[in-house]
C-alpha cells in the first residue's frame, strides 16, 4: 500500500527546521541552509544536480532512500515561495529553476487558487486549496501505486502528523544552535504516536526514523 513519507527533515539540535526571518533572501531563514549541509555534500545530491563527486556513507543512504519509490510530493506554500496573500497573476514557479528537481506531480497547499504551472522535466505544480486531505488523495492518484513524499514547511508536516496521515518520519539532527525559528516538534497537540523504527549517525548528522504504530 502507498505511505506518506517525510525525509531528510533536518532540525538544530535546539529543534528548528528553519531559522528566523524567513524571506526572499533567506528562504531558510537566518542560518537555516546550515541545517541541510550533511545533505547537499553526498554523492546522491551531487547526481541530481548532474555533478560528479560527493560523499558517501549513511548520509549519502538516507538522501538515497528519500528519493526511492516516490510518485509525487506535496509542499506547503511557504516551501514553494516567499509570495503572501492572492496570487495576482504572480510569475513565480519556486526556487528551484527551470527544471525542478522532483520529475514528477507536486502538490502545493494553500488558500489562494492558482493555475497549474508546468515545468521542464516532468515536474507540475497543482496548487490544492480544500486541504491536507484532498491534497493527499490527489498525490496518491497522481503518483500511481507509488509512495508519496511529503515536504516542508514545519507547519506543513505538523498539521498531516496531528492528522495521523504521517506513515514514515525521517529526521536529522544537526550539531547546530539556531536560537529561533519554526520549530519542527511544536503544536502537535492529539497526535498519535509514530514509534521509532531506526537510529543511524555520521559525524554531521543523527538520522532518527519514526513509523506509524
Amino acid at each position: 500500500m502507498p505511505k506518506l513519507r517525510v525525509h531528510m527533515m533536518s532540525v538544530s539540535l535546539d529543534g528548528y527546521a528553519a531559522g528566523p526571518d524567513q524571506g526572499l533572501d533567506a528562504p531558510l531563514g537566518v542560518g537555516g541552509e546550515a541545517l541541510h549541509t550533511w545533505a547537499v555534500a553526498t554523492a546522491t545530491f551531487h547526481r541530481m544536480q548532474g555533478r560528479p563527486g560527493g560523499s558517501t556513507g549513511v548520509d549519502d543512504e538516507l538522501v538515497r532512500r528519500g528519493e526511492e519509490g516516490i510518485g509525487a510530493t506535496i509542499m506547503g506554500r511557504n516551501m514553494f515561495g516567499p509570495v503572501r496573500g492572492p496570487w495576482n497573476g504572480s510569475d513565480w514557479t519556486g526556487w528551484w529553476g527551470p527544471e525542478p528537481p522532483y520529475h514528477h506531480p507536486v502538490l502545493v497547499l494553500t488558500h489562494h487558487a492558482r493555475d497549474p504551472v508546468r515545468m521542464a522535466g516532468g515536474t507540475t505544480f497543482t496548487f490544492v486549496t480544500d486541504g491536507i486531505e484532498s491534497a493527499l488523495e490527489q498525490a496518491f492518484t497522481a503518483a500511481g501505486g507509488r509512495d508519496v513524499r511529503l515536504g516542508g514547511g514545519a507547519a506543513t508536516v505538523q498539521q498531516y502528523l496531528r492528522a495521523g496521515l504521517v506513515d514514515e518520519l525521517h529526521v536529522a539532527v544537526v550539531p547546530l544552535l539556531l536560537g529561533g525559528g519554526e520549530r519542527l516538534f511544536a503544536h502537535l497537540e492529539g497526535a498519535p504516536p509514530l514509534e521509532c523504527a531506526e537510529v543511524l549517525s555520521s559525524p554531521v548528522a543523527a538520522h532518527i526514523r519514526m513509523v506509524r504504530r
